[in-house]
């Protein structure tokens, strides 16, 4: 097996986003995240929202510019039905800190 086998690369925007926040909890249908970068940013919050909903998957992006905090709200398995969307929950499934 090779080295690389064994790496995960992100391989869009999406990947590369959430393995750069921190994931707090997950429930399928819902997701809640933390990232530094948010607090006091509120164009960034403007955009996190904004390229998320681009997602019609994804129902509700709710951004706290205090706290940090990103609440994602969707439907599993219509999420799921998107492979991209699905890989990105697999991996927010294995790496949350509460679920």
């Amino acid at each position: 097996m090779s080295l690389l086998g064994n790496i995960q690369i992100p391989t869009n925007k999406l990947d590369l986003f959430i393995r750069s926040v921190d994931i707090s909890s997950y429930l399928p249908g819902r997701v809640r995240l933390y990232s530094n970068n948010l607090i006091g940013n509120a164009g960034l919050a403007a955009e996190v929202e904004s390229q998320l909903l681009a997602f019609g998957e994804i129902d509700s992006v709710q951004t706290n510019t205090t706290s940090g905090s990103i609440l994602i709200l969707y439907e599993p398995e219509r999420l799921r039905r998107n492979a991209e969307l699905r890989k990105v929950e697999e991996y927010i499934m294995t790496h949350a800190r509460r679920k």
